[in-house]
C-alpha cells in the first residue's frame, strides 16, 4: 500500500495558514516580551517579595510575642482584677448584674434547639438573666418551631423572649440593634451574643462577667471557639487549622499587647454602655462585629481575650457555604478599612502605637496583604516566571520565607501538622476568592454588602445516614462545577509541563500538586455532600 503522507489529510493552504499564525504569534511575543512583559513581571516579583517580607515579619513578630506571653506574662485573671461570683444568702441575687443573652437566627432549622437549650442552661440566677431569640427566619415552619421552643423553656420558668421583625434590614446588625431597643433591656448592663450553632458551657457567665464587673475600662470579653465537627471532613480540618491560629496567636497577641482585637461576632460579652458610646451596631459592612470593635477601641475601651474559656460551635462543612463565608470575611474587613482608615488616623483618644497596630498590622497586613500575596505570588507571578526565564525569583522568596510562614501558622493545631502541605495548597486555592472579595471591598464594588447566612447542618448528616435507604446526592452542575478554579488548574498545568520540559528550578512538582487541588475544588469534590431528602 502506498505510504499516506500527512498532507493527504491536511490541505496545504491550511498548513501554511497555521504556520503563519503561529509564527506571527511567536514574533509578536518576542517583540513585546523584552520591552513590556519582562519589566512588568519583574515589577510584579518585587512587589510580591515586598508583601512576602511584610507578612513574614508580621508572623515572626506575633510568634515572638506569643512565646513571651506563654512564658512570662500573667494570665488575664492576674493582669486584671477578677473575683469569682458567689451566691449570697443574705443579699440574694442582687450581687448578680442583669445580663441579656441575644441569639440571632435565620432559618436555623437544624441547630436552633442547641443554642436555645445551651443559653437556658447557663448557671445564672433566672431573675437576673434575659434570653432574647432574634428570629429573622423567612420560613414560616421554622419560625413556628423556634417560637414553640421558646415557649417550652418559658413554661419552665426561664425568662426567654421570642423576637421577630417585619424586615431583615441590616441583617444580623439590624437584629441586634433592634433587640437592644426593647424596654425590658434598659436595666441590663451586659449583653452576650451566641450565634445559632454556639453552645456555651453552664459556667460561661460566671467565668467571664467578673472581668467586666471589676474592670470598668473593659468593654468586651471574648471566648475561644471550639468546633464539634472538625473531624467531619477534610474541609473542616483545614478550617480548624486556620481558625486555631487566629485564636491561639492573633487574638492572644492583640489582647496582651494592645487590649484590642476584632470581636468575632459571637461567643463574647459586651458592656452595653460601651456599645452605646461607640455608636451602636452599624450595617455599613458585612463585618458589623469588627466595625463595633474598632469604634469601641478608638473610644479607649479595652478588650480581654480568654483562651481558656471555650464555646463549642460548628464549622461550615459544605464547600458552597464555606465560599460564601470566606467572601464575607474577606470583603467586609477590606470595606471597613476603606471606611475607617482616616478616622483611625485622626483619632486622638488612643496612642500612636495602637493606631499603627490597627492600620498596619490588624487591617493592612492580615486582612489585605495576606490574601493578595498568597494568590498573586504563588498562583500567578511565580508560574509566569517559568514562561519568562529572564525574570528570576530568589530562592529565599519562593521557598524559604513561605516555609517559615507556614510553620509559624501551624502552631495553633499541632494534631493536624501532617496535613500541613495540603493545607498550603488549599489555602492557595481559597486565596483566589479572598483576593477577589478583598478587591470588591476596597473598591466597594458589586457584592460588597452581600450577606449570605452560613448554612449549618447540625445533625443532618448523622440523621440521614441512619435512615434505611438514603437517597444519593443529586449532581447539580451549577453547584458543583467552578470554572474559575478549573481555568487556573489548566493554567498551572501548562506552566508545570513547560517547567518540566524546559525549566531549571523544578517548580513543576509544586505546580502539578497545586493543579490537582484546583481541579478537586473546581469539580466541587470537597467538603460534605448533603444527601437529597
Amino acid at each position: 500500500m502506498a505510504e499516506v503522507s500527512e498532507k493527504t489529510f491536511i490541505p496545504e493552504s491550511f498548513q501554511g495558514t497555521s504556520l503563519d499564525i503561529a509564527g506571527q504569534i511567536g514574533l509578536m511575543w518576542e517583540l513585546i516580551k523584552a520591552p513590556l512583559i519582562v519589566p512588568l513581571l519583574r515589577l510584579a516579583v518585587y512587589m510580591c517579595l515586598t508583601m512576602s517580607l511584610m507578612l513574614f515579619f508580621e508572623r515572626v513578630y506575633m510568634g515572638v510575642v506569643i512565646i513571651l506571653v506563654k512564658l512570662f506574662w500573667k494570665k488575664p485573671d492576674q493582669r486584671y482584677k477578677w473575683e469569682p461570683m458567689r451566691d449570697d444568702l443574705e443579699s440574694g441575687n442582687a450581687s448578680f448584674p442583669l445580663v441579656l443573652v441575644q441569639i440571632p437566627m435565620f432559618n436555623e432549622k437544624e441547630v436552633y434547639k442547641i443554642s436555645i437549650g445551651a443559653a437556658c442552661n447557663l448557671s445564672w440566677p433566672s431573675d437576673r438573666l434575659v434570653i432574647q431569640v432574634l428570629d429573622d427566619s423567612t420560613d414560616p415552619l421554622v419560625k413556628d418551631m423556634v417560637e414553640k421552643e421558646c415557649l417550652r423553656w418559658a413554661s419552665k420558668g426561664v425568662n426567654i423572649v421570642y423576637q421577630i421583625r417585619e424586615t431583615r434590614g441590616g441583617y444580623k446588625a439590624g437584629a441586634l440593634k433592634e433587640g437592644l431597643k426593647r424596654d425590658y433591656v434598659k436595666d441590663c448592663e451586659y449583653v452576650v451574643i451566641f450565634d445559632a450553632d454556639f453552645r456555651p458551657e453552664p459556667d460561661f457567665l460566671r467565668r467571664s462577667i467578673p472581668f467586666l464587673i471589676h474592670n470598668p475600662q473593659v468593654a468586651l470579653v471574648q471566648a475561644r471557639w471550639r468546633f464539634v465537627n472538625s473531624d467531619e471532613c477534610l474541609l473542616t480540618r483545614m478550617q480548624e487549622m486556620s481558625l486555631d491560629y487566629h485564636f491561639t496567636v492573633e487574638q492572644e497577641v492583640g489582647s496582651s499587647t494592645h487590649a484590642f482585637f476584632g470581636f468575632n461576632g459571637t461567643g463574647g460579652i459586651w458592656r452595653i454602655a460601651a456599645i452605646n458610646e461607640a455608636g451602636g451596631w452599624k450595617d455599613r459592612t458585612t463585618v458589623e462585629d469588627m466595625d463595633l470593635a474598632v469604634r469601641a477601641g478608638l473610644k479607649g475601651w479595652k478588650f480581654i481575650y480568654l483562651g481558656d474559656l471555650q464555646v463549642k460551635s460548628e464549622l461550615p462543612s459544605t464547600f458552597k457555604a464555606f465560599r460564601f463565608q470566606q467572601h464575607r470575611w474577606s470583603c467586609g474587613p477590606a470595606n471597613l478599612f476603606r471606611k475607617m482608615v482616616m478616622e483611625i488616623v485622626r483619632n486622638k483618644k488612643v496612642v500612636l502605637w495602637k493606631k499603627v497596630y490597627m492600620i498596619y498590622s490588624f487591617f493592612f497586613v492580615r486582612k489585605i496583604i495576606a490574601h493578595m500575596v498568597t494568590f498573586w505570588f504563588y498562583c500567578v507571578v511565580l508560574p509566569l516566571t517559568i514562561l519568562v526565564p529572564e525574570v528570576e525569583v530568589p530562592k529565599w522568596g519562593a521557598i524559604y520565607i513561605p516555609c517559615i510562614i507556614t510553620i509559624l501558622n501551624s502552631v495553633g493545631t499541632p494534631r493536624s501538622i501532617h496535613l500541613l502541605f495540603y493545607w498550603i495548597l488549599f489555602e492557595n486555592v481559597m486565596s483566589m476568592h479572598r483576593t477577589k472579595a478583598t478587591l470588591i471591598g476596597l473598591l466597594e464594588a458589586k457584592r460588597a454588602n452581600e450577606w449570605v447566612v452560613t448554612e449549618k447542618l447540625g445533625d443532618t448528616i448523622k440523621n440521614k445516614s441512619n435512615t434505611k435507604a438514603p437517597k444519593k446526592a443529586i449532581f447539580k452542575i451549577g453547584d458543583r462545577i467552578h470554572m474559575l478554579e478549573l481555568g487556573f488548574a489548566a493554567f498551572l498545568f501548562f506552566c508545570g509541563c513547560y517547567d518540566f520540559l524546559y525549566g531549571k528550578n523544578n517548580y513543576f512538582i509544586y505546580l502539578f500538586l497545586q493543579t490537582i487541588t484546583f481541579t478537586i475544588t473546581g469539580f466541587g469534590y470537597i467538603g460534605t455532600i448533603v444527601p437529597s431528602s
